[in-house]
């Protein structure tokens, strides 16, 4: 396969990979919301970060023999920081945030999400988007912010949606460190994530005096976060890989679309005409994303890394004694400089100046 071909490949299947993440993620949406009548939100949400967790950790020993480089020592400092920000610091924000705003305003803020995650790869970690693509990107926040704004009374505190918003660029700083790290195994990123973040904040709802639920919504929540925090972050965590998160952003931002959708056939309730228009932006951002095409002449710098991968025209190396040759095969190597010119998104491989 040519490099072209690959690249235009695996930024489709990053596409599926987020919209299917995302999907997940908004379906249920719904389930998390109807627990929260039974269990307070920080103890739902350690429940579910543990059931990803303790699900993924059951996972391993079934799991083949995996070609994916593993987790060193060398980015314990990366991890730490990513469950700072996205399992700490973010859903202590997000819960302090809602206590003083409604939630239609706390519903229409958690949508910069993904314009604070596009901000922070484009203008720091140097990912590059062109002129469809933030067309693209800004139909599907437009369109995830409509189906968000329903009927309601909007007002609030100003420190809880500062603080909301605090908890958005968490996640944003979560979503980018951890694109930057996806070169390892991302079923072990996940896993040492959700793990970490259950523990905090099942440890914080205990201290604050609040009660373990019921077995049977222990079990609910526990399972709800398999779907939602595990399944649905490991393919986002793949999807962060292959097309940066930037577009990830745009792609996970659908989640709203899905929730909708499902509180449709399990609540009954009709779309609105507004609903439907926002469902037209999000699937018109969707498909200009999806036709987006960047491509130049650029030059690749020496770099030595380690990360899964197979011998296409980025990856011409020797093998020394005892490196695997069966393809994908993960081991250290070296990119000699190189100068050519395909369709490409900012991956790993691809963050240059233009």
């Amino acid at each position: 396969m040519t490099s072209s071909s690959r690249t235009s490949s695996d930024a489709r299947a990053g596409a599926m990979l987020g919209l299917s993440a995302a999907a997940l993620f908004g379906l249920s949406t719904p389930l998390a919301k109807d627990l929260l009548g039974a269990v307070s939100p920080q103890m739902l949400a350690g429940l579910m970060y543990l059931g990803a967790g303790l699900a993924l950790g059951a996972y391993g020993p079934l799991r083949r023999t995996s070609p994916e480089a593993r987790l060193r020592r060398s980015d314990a400092g990366t991890l730490s920081t990513i469950v700072l920000f996205g399992g700490v610091l973010g859903p202590v924000l997000l819960l302090v945030g809602l206590t003083r705003v409604t939630a239609i305003v706390g519903s229409l803020l958690l949508n910069l999400e993904a314009p604070l995650t596009m901000a922070l790869a484009v203008f720091v970690f140097r990912e590059h988007l062109g002129r469809r693509a933030l067309v693209a990107a800004g139909l599907i926040v437009l369109g995830a912010t409509m189906l968000e704004a329903g009927p309601g009374k909007i007002a609030g505190e100003l420190t809880g949606g500062l603080c909301v918003a605090g908890a958005c660029l968490c996640w944003a700083i979560d979503n980018n460190l951890t694109q930057r790290l996806t070169l390892r195994d991302p079923v072990a990123i996940v896993r040492a994530k959700t793990l970490s973040a259950g523990a905090f904040n099942t440890g914080l709802a205990l201290l604050l005096g609040q009660k373990l639920p019921s077995a049977r919504i222990a079990a609910l929540a526990l399972s709800v976060g398999v779907a939602s925090y595990g399944v649905s972050v490991v393919l986002d965590t793949y999807a962060l890989r292959l097309v940066g998160a930037a577009r990830e952003a745009a792609y996970f931002a659908t989640a709203p679309f899905f929730g909708a959708g499902a509180s449709a056939l399990l609540l009954g309730e009709r779309p609105t005409r507004a609903d439907l228009a926002a469902v037209a932006l999000l699937g018109l951002g969707v498909a200009l994303m999806l036709r987006d095409r960047h491509r130049h002449l650029h030059r690749h710098e020496t770099l030595e890394h380690e990360h899964v991968h197979v011998h296409d025209e980025h990856h011409q190396h020797e093998h020394g004694p005892g490196i695997p040759v069966t393809n994908p095969h993960s081991h250290l190597h070296t990119h000699e400089p190189l100068v050519h010119e395909h369709p490409h998104v900012s991956d790993v491989h691809h963050r240059h100046r233009h």
